[in-house]
């Protein structure tokens, strides 16, 4: 029998899911939970079809997964992203598995994040998407995610019917 690898992201999950199931909110809970872990599967499945490697997939998935953190930890407020930066960057430091430029990647995304009209580094520009994604794919009949010029592109270059 085959042993499951157990990762970086394994090792990021479990800071996630510490925080969420301190949130007392069952309702705050679910929705962390089906928007963070779906934003980094968007990231991880994004960045391979962009062509870049596993390496570089899970770092997206890692992003993905810390770009909401502090939202539903209780704390967020209207500068989430920003706000969100310095947690995520301490929580890598602290796995001590992470090299420097590797936070600064992710840390850069997670602050980035929000700023859909800006074009950012390609990483941010993965992770800004695969937020819209999970947005758009949570309910693909609201409006209020398909009438963005982001969604229709995501849309356009993953040849999906909309």
């Amino acid at each position: 029998m085959e042993v499951r690898q157990f990762t970086r992201i394994d090792i990021v999950r479990n800071y996630v899911d510490a925080m969420l199931l301190e949130n007392e909110d069952d309702e705050n809970r679910r929705c962390g939970y089906v928007h963070l872990y779906g934003v980094g599967m968007s990231a991880s499945f994004i960045a391979l079809k962009r062509g870049h490697d596993r390496a570089y997939s899970e770092l997206a998935g890692i992003a993905g997964m810390l770009h909401d953190f502090i939202s539903y930890s209780g704390y967020g407020g209207p500068n989430h992203a920003h706000d969100c930066e310095p947690i995520a960057r301490d929580l890598l430091i602290e796995t001590k598995a992470f090299t420097e430029e590797e936070i600064n990647m992710i840390c850069q995304a997670v602050y980035n994040h929000s700023d859909k009209q800006i074009v950012g580094s390609e990483f941010d520009e993965i992770i800004k998407d695969a937020d819209v994604m999970q947005h758009w794919l949570r309910n693909p009949k609201e409006d209020y995610y398909f009438d963005s010029d982001r969604t229709r592109s995501l849309i356009a270059e993953f040849g999906l019917k909309a």
